[in-house]
């Protein structure tokens, strides 16, 4: 069993190991960390940690490092929140405030969050198939080309171009504003999307008239909707594994591949499991379903209209937890927000 004073020999590995990567010794902890106790009592302490497999010797005659287990027991039961300072709250609200769209707002959440922690950042976009669709428009373009622009309930607004063989008068326009809404405004977007791949796929594309222009239109439209169903994720930063590979005891491949690639992320950002505060993190071997064993992911839960998400981190196993974890919070918090103040603006 593992003493309190042991494990509070723990932090203090944890800490100075992430300060300055080099392994620590029972001298460098009764120097740095206020125990009054000998080297030899640091010795025996660090001995039962060893024995618990908290720590490590990673050469013979060395200090130790924290392992996964170390690292998951100091994130569970030692590591407090660094708030962040005022200045870093400054730099969230200002970099987010002048955000545009969704798209835009979450682009720059993973730029705030990656200049703060300088890890890889993540961002997943909130699932709108709950949705409703409440608006769409058509406008003419000339030369048989339509813009499509769809708008949900929880502000997602896209475009998207269509092509007709013929060229829409107004009269035709107006049919199909008609015939497209009558088709899925009110309606969420599964269910709008499962109407229009119905129409698709009950009738061939007509030569010419409303069908001929109105097909090109509903296929958009499907693409559209298919696409507000997808999980998605935004992500920054990716350049920092590579200025932290030294971190990495293999190859950072499995890690970019992942960036490259989203699905693994995706599923392993929904399968982490999040305290009281909404913050989950996935610490090395315990990522090895997902061939990510050197990379820790910090995640936080936000909530969107009508859904919720998370914003997180991805970087290797030696990082700030308690810093990344409260800046990840942070960043979240606000993300919510703005979010909860766009659907109360409109």
């Amino acid at each position: 069993m593992v003493t309190e004073r042991g494990l509070q020999v723990l932090r203090a590995i944890v800490q100075d190991y992430v300060d300055t990567r080099e392994p620590v010794g029972s001298k460098a902890i009764v120097d740095r960390h206020a125990f009054g106790v000998s080297a030899a009592t640091i010795r025996n302490d660090m001995a039962l940690l060893e024995d618990e497999e908290l720590i490590a010797a990673p050469h013979t005659s060395s200090g130790r490092v924290p392992t996964d287990k170390g690292y998951r027991v100091f994130v569970d039961h030692l590591a407090e929140l660094r708030p962040l300072s005022g200045a870093q709250r400054s730099a969230i609200a200002s970099f987010l405030d002048d955000s545009g769209d969704l798209d835009d707002l979450l682009g720059r959440t993973v730029r705030a969050l990656t200049r703060l922690t300088g890890q890889v950042a993540m961002v997943q976009y909130p699932s709108f198939a709950a949705a409703n669709v409440t608006h769409v428009e058509l406008v003419n373009l000339g030369g048989g080309r339509m813009l499509v622009v769809v708008v949900t309930d929880t502000g997602r607004v896209t475009q998207r171009f269509a092509y007709s063989r013929e060229e829409p008068s107004d009269d035709d326009l107006a049919q199909l504003r008609a015939r497209i809404g009558a088709l899925i405004v009110g309606s969420s977007v599964r269910d709008g999307a499962e109407r229009i791949d119905a129409v698709l796929s009950g009738s061939a594309p007509a030569a010419t008239g409303i069908e001929a222009m109105a097909h090109p239109v509903l296929r958009v439209l499907a693409e559209e909707l298919e696409e507000f169903r997808q999980d998605r994720l935004v992500m920054a930063g990716a350049a920092t594994l590579a200025r932290r590979e030294s971190d990495f005891r293999g190859s950072i491949y499995p890690l970019l591949e992942a960036i490259e690639e989203q699905v693994t992320l995706l599923r392993l950002m929904s399968e982490m499991v999040a305290d009281a505060q909404g913050l989950s993190v996935s610490i090395g071997r315990e990522n090895e379903p997902f061939g990510l064993i050197e990379a820790s992911v910090l995640a936080s839960d936000y909530d969107a209209p009508a859904s919720g998400a998370r914003v997180g981190l991805l970087g290797p196993t030696r990082m700030d937890y308690p810093t990344n974890l409260a800046a990840v919070r942070a960043v979240a918090h606000y993300l919510t927000r703005m979010l909860e103040e766009d659907e109360n603006g409109r």
